[in-house]
């Protein structure tokens, strides 16, 4: 699987973002003049510098590798037609905590869906991923005892 460091493309708005960000880095550190971080980190980007610096730090840190797979994965599926008009991360953090992350490396969720997606009943909106039965069944309890994502017949 190919990342955006790598020169796989991204969603628009995460690359503005992040290009954004790093600008913002690069002016700070001085490697940028102002209001010329965002175009210095496009180039970065572009010639694969990026994913270097990505690839040495890893290194640094004990080596490139995937990311562990939990043992148990569940998708929390859509009920009903709509568009996706809240995400509450206060109970992501939650719904995450009772799935095991993070003192169990595997643990957590994955989203699917975005503001402003539409979608349609059945469609998976997250997957928890757990390593012990009795976790998942926290999280799947808490995710029905409490939403997390408001969907509705318009946005």
């Amino acid at each position: 699987m190919s990342c955006t460091l790598e020169g796989a493309a991204a969603p628009a708005d995460l690359r503005d973002k992040s290009l954004l960000l790093a600008g913002a880095l690069l002016e700070f550190c001085g490697r940028a003049p102002q209001g010329e971080g965002a175009a210095a980190a496009a180039q970065l980007l572009a010639r694969g510098a990026a994913w270097l610096k990505f690839q040495a730090i890893c290194e640094a840190q004990g080596g490139l590798r995937a990311p562990p797979r939990a043992l148990l994965r569940e998708p929390a599926l859509a009920r009903f037609e709509g568009v996706v008009t809240a995400i509450d991360s206060r109970r992501l953090a939650r719904l995450a905590a009772l799935a095991g992350a993070p003192n169990v490396a595997e643990a957590g969720l994955e989203l699917h869906v975005k503001l402003g997606q539409r979608v349609a009943p059945g469609q998976p909106l997250l997957t928890l991923h757990a390593q012990a039965r009795g976790e998942l069944e926290y999280a799947r309890q808490y995710l029905e005892a409490y939403p997390v994502f408001g969907v509705a017949d318009e946005a």
